[in-house]
């Protein structure tokens, strides 16, 4: 398959009347699948409608069927499509945060959305994307669009239509190139569907951020349970690696820079992940630094173009610094964690 490249500037006005936003959108409308940018990560989308093109989304990515996909909406109304309820909650955590990285879980309508794109369950996790070229592409289709990131399952997300093509060229219909996403990470996730909304994914909004709007709010145990059937993307299965096995270290620089030399004597080439901070304190193969420390929007902004950059290295093993689990370093951390397959050495 020839995979095409639209090259889309977002600051252009009328962007949903740009031929080549027109042009991806008839793709979609063919039950065919584009990748497209987000303020998050670049997702692969399909018509949610169509088993064929959510069938598209699996095997591109060579995802597990029982991983379910966000939905992408450009206007609230298109619930009233396929969401057999909108609780008061949940209007409240719209009315502040979309067009924005916050998915929100409902209960869906039947017969509806493909099978394949809620795993079956009873629920679909729905957002508005806070991108310009996103939102004239969901506007100019005009179908609720199934659209997961645009990887290969598993290894880091694309923050760039370079990762796309480095994971799924000729693999899918097309690309849009709408320069480099902001925020780095994936979408919050929370469940309204009960009294309490439940956070099911750290991402871009925060845990204080939700509860400044809307109360009180909880945190899913189920995150670290790799035996529960997932009620959103990320819960389950591996993500986000690098080709390299990825430790997370919990200790000093001087405790990392001991694992280092232990496998250098080895003979193994090694990297380690750390922020500007501290990028002239290790002695290592490669010591790439992610983002700032004082700054953990930084770290989120640039962790899994970081992770992909060891892939062009070539090391044999990867420790990483770990981050406070709080504010946006919880989804910082529950990426790691996801990647290092929880793989945590402790000083």
């Amino acid at each position: 398959m020839n995979t095409k490249v639209w090259k889309v500037d977002k600051y252009v006005d009328k962007l949903e009347n740009n031929p080549q936003v027109v042009d991806a959108a008839n793709f979609l409308r063919d039950n065919e699948v584009v990748a497209l940018p987000t303020e998050t990560v670049y997702g692969l989308g399909g018509n949610a409608e169509s088993d064929v093109a959510v069938g598209k989304i699996f095997a591109a990515k060579g995802r597990p069927s029982d991983n379910p996909l966000i939905i992408h909406i450009a206007e609230k109304k298109q619930l009233n499509g396929f969401v057999a309820e909108v609780p008061v909650k949940a209007e409240v955590l719209m009315e502040a945060f979309w067009p924005g990285p916050l998915t929100i879980i409902f209960k869906k309508k039947e017969g509806v959305l493909a099978e394949t794109a809620t795993a079956g369950l009873a629920t679909v996790a729905v957002r508005m994307p806070d991108h310009p070229v996103a939102l004239a592409l969901l506007k100019r289709c005009g179908l609720p669009i199934a659209a997961p990131s645009a990887n290969s399952s598993g290894k880091p997300s694309p923050t760039n239509a370079e990762h796309v093509m480095d994971d799924l060229n000729g693999k899918i219909a097309g690309v849009i190139d709408g320069g480099a996403t902001g925020i780095g990470v994936e979408s919050t996730v929370i469940d309204c569907t009960e009294a309490i909304p439940v956070i099911l994914r750290p991402g871009g909004v925060t845990k204080e951020q939700l509860e400044a709007v809307v109360g009180e709010v909880r945190v899913d145990a189920a995150l670290t349970d790799e035996a529960a059937q997932p009620k959103a993307p990320g819960m389950k299965y591996r993500h986000y690696a690098p080709n390299a096995p990825l430790y997370m270290v919990s200790g000093t620089t001087k405790f990392l820079q001991r694992l280092v030399e232990e496998k250098r004597m080895e003979g193994l080439r090694v990297g380690v992940l750390t922020t500007s901070e501290n990028a002239g304190v290790y002695e290592a193969d490669v010591v790439l630094a992610c983002g700032k420390r004082a700054a953990l929007t930084t770290v989120a902004a640039a962790l899994y173009d970081t992770l992909r950059r060891f892939n062009l290295e070539k090391v044999d093993v990867i420790y990483s610094e770990v981050f406070p689990n709080e504010g946006v370093g919880n989804a910082i951390m529950n990426r790691l964690q996801k990647a290092a397959g929880n793989k945590l050495i402790t000083e």
